[in-house]
């Protein structure tokens, strides 16, 4: 059978040999294709935890037909715009330990396994490589620092849960900055966290508890130090709190990457290398909150807009990457019945995580919760009835699951990784998700690609097809590290 072959505007009919060498004398080319920019100097590393391909595209129609934006989001403004696939060395669906390693070192493990490869041997991060070149290298998350991704920078573990040991690594890693909002060693007692403490200062890190904290610390000029530690003064569940809760004083993820910037360049302004990882969106992924992963996302947008802002000072020599380490919940707009109104995001001023914690205690109060102090809160914290259209046949469930949840308590609760939700909590919000059109296919994680975008010098390698363990060693390839 002939193809049709393109040349010199005129098409014309070739064979299938002929074809075959046209497409591999293509694709050759396409690989040895040189650089079109001097090696990366300042290169920012952005994960959104759980951040699917799904969660972009219901955040970008809610930028597009709530916010009326003319412009895409940032990210999806880059010149270079591909996937890549997450799976780890033990499943189909990876965990955050697993993809955490694969993004850090380029090597696959298992689940569970934290800067080690399958035979349990100790790796790397890309971390050792680009300090061994001189570069300044930060790591920052808005969830807990000694959590799977951000720990894979700096810690070698068999598993994730072994919090003693994973946090004391970072005293010994060389790495110039450090942030979370908070840590899940704090989980094992004042005293273990305090000497944890300890540990960071002998390795000559200033602790700054608090953006206004590290804000003093930029105050000392000349005197600002080589090494910080910073975490946030508020945490919520060891994270910063979620962006959809409006938490007065909360730490941003925008925050964190200024912070992040701020100390490197103090350390060399000349090369450095950071990662950041918007975790939130992971938690509200698992909850299938998806209001809250839309806010969550606008606000990783923020702290790549930091990112941005200093490549445009510096284009030649700065790399942005933006990737995922998996995707939590099988998120997608358009659902089985479900109608499309992704606006009614804006009805929800309150996250589930705090709307089901709202819901705990005030079912344990000893004065008893009455349906009409429900129907209070789910107009005033989700818009029901006044904003988003809620069915007679949906109101009519909603009251007999408040009967089974706080009145006969027979209602099952829904458990997802780092909450569980009284029944009544998880139709709500399914309710809420239904309206506005998005759907999941569980509160865990999904095996889908994720998505991977880049901008700046040496950007073009990052095109294609990829596999997460990819991205590390392209990094090094584009500052000239292979």
């Amino acid at each position: 059978m002939p193809y049709l072959l393109k040349s010199d505007d005129k098409y014309q009919l070739v064979s299938i040999k002929t074809m075959k060498k046209f497409i591999l004398t293509t694709l050759l080319a396409t690989a040895i294709l040189p650089a079109t920019a001097d090696d990366a100097k300042y290169i920012f590393y952005f994960i959104g935890d759980g951040m699917g391909l799904g969660h972009v595209n219901a955040t970008e129609a809610y930028n597009r037909d709530v916010l009326k934006s003319e412009q895409p989001l940032l990210m999806m403004t880059f010149p270079v715009a591909s996937q890549a696939r997450s799976y780890s060395a033990s499943s189909p669906i990876t965990d955050s330990a697993a993809a955490g390693t694969a993004l850090s070192t380029g090597y696959k493990t298992k689940n569970s396994m934290i800067g080690m490869d399958p035979d349990s041997i100790p790796v790397n991060s890309i971390a050792v490589d680009f300090m061994k070149a001189g570069y300044a290298v930060g790591v920052g998350t808005t969830v807990q620092a000694d959590d799977a991704t951000p720990a894979a920078w700096y810690a070698h573990s068999e598993n994730r849960s072994m919090k003693e040991t994973i946090a004391p690594q970072a005293a010994g890693s060389g790495l110039s900055f450090l942030a979370g909002g908070h840590f899940k060693l704090k989980g094992a007692g004042d005293s273990a966290f305090t000497e944890f403490l300890n540990v960071m200062r002998k390795g000559n890190y200033e602790i700054a508890e608090g953006y206004a904290a590290f804000n003093e610390l930029k105050s000392k000029g000349s005197k600002f130090p080589q090494k910080v530690l910073m975490y946030s003064d508020n945490p919520t569940w060891g994270q910063v709190g979620y962006t959809i809760d409006s938490i007065p004083g909360a730490l941003t993820c925008a925050q964190i990457t200024e912070a992040c910037l701020y100390t490197l360049e103090n350390a060399n302004p000349d090369k450095f290398l950071m990662m950041i990882e918007g975790g939130n969106i992971d938690w509200a992924a698992h909850a299938n909150d998806g209001g809250g992963v839309i806010k969550e996302i606008l606000n990783f947008q923020d702290a790549i807009n930091v990112a941005y802002q200093f490549y445009l000072r510096h284009p030649s020599e700065t790399l942005i990457v933006v990737t995922a380490d998996h995707d939590t919940g099988g998120m997608a707009l358009g659902r089985l019945g479900g109608k499309y109104n992704i606006g009614y995001a804006d009805a929800q001023k309150i996250s589930k995580d705090i709307f089901g914690e709202w819901t705990r205690n005030r079912g344990s109060n000893a004065q008893p919760l009455t349906w009409d102090e429900m129907e209070n809160e789910l107009r005033e914290k989700l818009g029901f009835w006044t904003i988003v259209p809620v069915s007679e046949k949906e109101t009519l469930e909603l009251k007999e699951l408040f009967d089974e949840t706080f009145i006969t308590k027979k209602a099952e609760d829904q458990k997802t990784l780092y909450q569980t939700f009284n029944a009544f909590t998880a139709k709500a919000f399914a309710i809420l998700n239904y309206h506005m059109g998005i759907g999941w296919t569980t509160t865990s994680h999904a095996g889908n690609f994720v998505p991977v975008y880049a901008v700046g010098a040496n950007a073009q390698y990052f095109t294609g097809s990829l596999d997460n363990t990819d991205i590390p060693k392209l990094i090094k390839r584009a500052a000239g590290l292979d």
